[in-house]
């Protein structure tokens, strides 16, 4: 049976450029009511958390959370999903330094009316600010990785950064901790405290 794993890997393909038919295919056997364009892994783990949390299955819900595999590649990807393509309707998260390109790129991908949300300066600097340092501390130690917190701290690199921007680089110094720590963080949120573009973005869905 088609499952929505295999419409994002469809897409994929398609984006690096394959032929469209099978994700054409797929979108309407599953169907496909609706896209998530999201930078990368970790803030797809991040919002498959939330939807879980909120007792929902996305995937069941027709809904797909895709990866796009860096900022540049919305145009791309709305071109192939959004009005011009599939004709889906497309959401999705952006950092505020790269608003001004999503949005050029959705008005040449004649995607401009999609709705999308913006982080400061990244979903992990929203996570971390709506948990606070000591929080993410605590958590980061639970999951084993407080000696190698330890370690990057004492970087000479560090010592002139504020402690949020600390913990920002941390995430992302290993393969598949940003991922990880999507999860973790989200999961941690008490429901008054999630950051205003997360819940946004799951409300809008």
């Amino acid at each position: 049976m088609a499952d929505m794993g295999a419409f994002q890997e469809a897409v994929t393909a398609w984006a690096a450029g394959g032929p469209g038919g099978p994700a054409r295919e797929l979108a309407t056997r599953l169907p496909v009511r609706a896209v998530v364009l999201l930078e990368g892994p970790s803030d797809a783990a991040a919002v498959s958390a939330l939807a879980a949390s909120r007792g929902r299955d996305l995937a069941a819900e027709g809904v797909c959370v895709l990866s796009m595999g860096g900022a540049m590649n919305v145009g791309r990807f709305a071109r192939l999903l959004g009005p011009p393509g599939l004709g889906l309707p497309l959401t999705g998260l952006c950092d505020e330094a790269e608003r001004p390109y999503y949005a050029r790129g959705l008005e040449r991908a004649g995607a401009a009316e999609q709705q999308f949300f913006v982080c400061a300066a990244d979903l992990e600097d929203e996570l971390i600010r709506a948990l606070g340092v000591t929080r993410v501390q605590e958590l980061v130690g639970a999951e084993g990785d407080l000696r190698a917190l330890q370690t990057f701290l004492r970087q000479p690199a560090q010592q002139d950064r504020a402690p949020q921007r600390q913990l920002r680089r941390f995430l992302g110094t290993k393969k598949g901790r940003k991922i990880h720590y999507g999860r973790v963080l989200v999961e941690a949120l008490d429901r008054d405290r999630i950051p205003a573009p997360l819940d946004g973005l799951l409300t809008s869905l």
